[in-house]
C-alpha cells in the first residue's frame, strides 16, 4: 500500500466520521428527514452532472440498477434517514461507534447467510467488536441514554450492511459515479414521502446550520463517496475496509472537539476494543483473498 492510498484512506475515514457530528448540528435547528431529504436531492443533482460530464450515462446493468435501488433505501433513506432522527435525542459519538460496527456485521452476514469461510483471526475480530459494544451499551444504558434513539442506530446499522452487501455487483459495468447520484434520488424520494407523513418542518436558520448542511453535502455526500471508489481501483476493497477500523477513533474525537461532548474512560476502552475487532476481520480477509 503506498503513501497516497494511505493519505486517500485516512482522508475517507475522517470525513466519514465526521458526518455524524455535522448531522447532530443540523437536527438541533431543522427537521431531520425534510433537511437530509433537501441534501440527497442536491447531491444528487451534483453527481450526475459530473457523472454526465465524465462520459457516464443511465444506461445501467440489471445489477446496477438493483444495487442502485437498495443501496438509495437502505443507506440513503433507512440508515441515513435513522441516525438523522436519532441524534435528536442521543450524541453523535454514540451514533458514530454504533455505525462504525458495520464491517463486523457486513462480515458475520457473509459467514451465515452466504457460507464465507472467516479465519480464525475474523472469528476473533467478531467476539472482539461485540465485547465493545456490549462495554459501552452498558455503560450508556445505566446511564439513562435514549432507548428509543440507540433502536433507531441500530436498525440503522443493519439497514447499512444490508447497503453494502447489494453492491456486490454494482462495479461492474462502469458508470459508477451515475449509480453514486441516482441512488441519491432514491433517497431524497422516499425521505420526503417519510417527512410529508411525520413532519412538521421547521428551520431555524444559523450559520451553524447553513455550514454544517454544505459540509454534509459536499464532503460526506460526494468528495466520500468519489474517494472511496477511487481508493477501492486503488488497491482493493479488502484493503480500503481496512480503513473502517479508524471510524470508531475519528468519530468519538470530532464530536468531543466540535461539540464537546463527554467521553469516560470506558468508553474508550469500548472504542479501541471494537476497532481491534474491526482491523482483525478486514485483515483476515486479506489473508484469504
Amino acid at each position: 500500500m503506498d503513501i497516497r492510498a494511505i493519505g486517500m484512506g485516512l482522508l475517507f475515514a475522517l470525513i466519514w466520521s465526521s458526518a455524524f457530528s455535522s448531522a447532530r448540528i443540523i437536527v438541533a435547528d431543522a427537521s431531520p428527514l425534510a433537511s437530509l431529504s433537501l441534501r440527497f436531492f442536491i447531491s444528487g443533482l451534483i453527481g450526475v452532472a459530473i457523472a454526465r460530464a465524465l462520459g457516464q450515462t443511465w444506461h445501467l446493468t440489471r445489477d446496477q440498477w438493483r444495487a442502485t435501488f437498495i443501496f438509495g433505501l437502505c443507506q440513503n433513506a433507512i440508515y441515513l434517514g435513522l441516525n438523522f432522527v436519532a441524534m435528536q435525542t442521543i450524541e453523535a459519538s454514540l451514533a458514530s461507534i454504533i455505525a462504525s460496527t458495520m464491517p463486523l456485521m457486513v462480515a458475520l452476514a457473509g459467514w451465515v447467510l452466504f457460507r464465507e469461510t472467516l479465519p480464525l483471526l475474523g472469528v476473533a475480530g467478531l467476539v472482539l467488536g461485540v465485547v465493545g459494544v456490549v462495554l459501552i451499551m452498558g455503560a450508556r444504558l445505566s446511564g439513562g441514554v435514549d432507548v428509543f434513539g440507540l433502536s433507531l442506530c441500530v436498525i440503522a446499522a443493519a439497514a447499512l450492511t444490508v447497503a453494502t452487501l447489494s453492491m456486490r455487483g454494482a462495479s461492474s459495468g462502469g458508470n459508477l459515479m451515475m449509480v453514486v447520484g441516482l441512488q441519491m434520488f432514491v433517497g431524497a424520494g422516499v425521505l420526503a414521502g417519510a417527512s410529508a407523513l411525520t413532519e412538521t418542518i421547521t428551520v431555524n436558520v444559523t450559520p451553524e446550520l447553513v455550514a454544517a448542511f454544505i459540509y454534509t453535502t459536499l464532503a460526506p455526500g460526494l468528495l466520500a463517496t468519489w474517494i472511496w471508489f477511487a481508493l477501492v481501483a486503488r488497491i482493493g476493497a479488502v484493503r480500503a475496509a481496512t480503513f473502517h477500523f479508524l471510524n470508531p477513533f475519528f468519530g468519538v474525537a470530532i464530536a468531543a472537539l466540535l461539540l464537546g461532548e463527554q467521553l469516560t474512560a470506558r468508553d474508550m476502552i469500548g472504542v479501541a476494543i471494537i476497532a481491534l475487532g474491526i482491523l482483525a476481520v478486514q485483515v483476515s480477509r486479506q489473508q484469504k483473498t
